[in-house]
């Protein structure tokens, strides 16, 4: 290719960044074909019906197109592929040559409608991702929106509720510890019942997490941790906190100086945790929310000044 020694000419459904090699999709140049306008689906209908062997064999006049064009979602095989099965429905049910499509014979015809979705291409992601953002935005009208695609698209439902179990501790988290709890009876839920009743968990977890408070203080707070992690290295652990089950161990004052916090008022005693490396550090930082403010007061309380809570 580089040498111009072949021109390759290639087409693909997928997205190309994650489909092709990328050493070969340096030397493409790419052309994203966009979906289908009222009318290109036209168009395409009417060379079908003219050109069209089996389809030839009818005179279909489309009298409603919306319906039509809808469930294609501007791709031409979900068209032509529903165009076929309005035509052997109608032809089947009225034993006549001349078809007349309308929405209400399409919605008919097409019961498990055409959904613009695609468990195994860019569509997925895509879809996935708005429905996420929508519930961490908290839209709960655009997340059941996007929840409902996926499920006419026919997502594995635990899929879903796995990503809600995620999502509850990552963009809620002590906002609203609840959140949690119910995105678990979900999973629970959906992975007991499954379509098509399971719906019905799935959006209501899904609304209520796209109500709740958002925190994403327990997520960040990993990050920083694991983070810190690896830039310093197993730091020792303080004597005072080692676990001292033999005698040599208690010798060697592991565990000496502990201060076991129910001995002592409130069941708090002030002490170093981190090694000393990192002593003071502050990682756990409260978000603003009613909840997590609560939880910032009772910090402060305890420790003062020492994490500048």
């Amino acid at each position: 290719m580089e040498q111009g020694i072949i021109t390759l000419i290639g087409a693909t459904t997928e997205n190309p960044s994650f489909e092709v090699n990328a050493a070969l999709l340096s030397r493409c140049e790419v052309f994203v074909l966009q979906s289908l306008d009222l009318n290109d689906c036209k168009e395409l209908v009417d060379r079908a019906c003219k050109e069209d062997k089996q389809l030839s064999q009818f005179k279909v006049n489309v009298k409603e197109w919306e319906a039509l064009v809808r469930i294609s979602g501007g791709d031409g095989r979900k068209l032509l592929n529903a165009l076929e099965i309005i035509v052997n429905y109608s032809s089947d049910t009225t034993k006549k040559k001349t078809i007349t499509i309308t929405n209400k014979l399409v919605e008919d015809a097409v019961q498990k409608k055409l959904a613009l979705f695609d468990k195994g291409g860019e569509q997925h992601y895509d879809i996935i991702s708005a429905y996420i953002k929508s519930i961490r935005g908290s839209d709960p009208n655009a997340a059941v929106y996007y929840l409902a695609r996926m499920i006419e698209g026919g997502e594995d439902p635990k899929f879903i509720a796995r990503r809600l179990l995620i999502l509850a501790s990552e963009d809620i988290g002590n906002a609203n510890p609840n959140a949690l709890l119910l995105a678990d009876a979900c999973f629970r839920a959906v992975a007991t019942v499954g379509y098509p009743e399971c719906r019905i968990n799935l959006s209501q977890c899904t609304i209520y997490l796209a109500c709740s408070a958002k925190s994403n203080a327990s997520y960040m707070a990993i990050n920083q941790a694991q983070a810190l992690v690896k830039q310093t290295g197993d730091l020792p652990i303080p004597l005072n906190i080692r676990n001292a089950p033999t005698k040599l161990m208690k010798d060697l004052d592991y565990g000496k100086g502990y201060k076991y916090s129910h001995d002592y008022n409130g069941n708090f005693a002030e002490q170093e945790f981190l090694p000393v490396e990192i002593a003071n550090t502050k990682l756990y930082e409260p978000g603003d929310n009613p909840q997590e403010q609560k939880l910032r007061e009772q910090l402060k309380s305890l420790w003062k000044d020492k994490y500048s809570y």
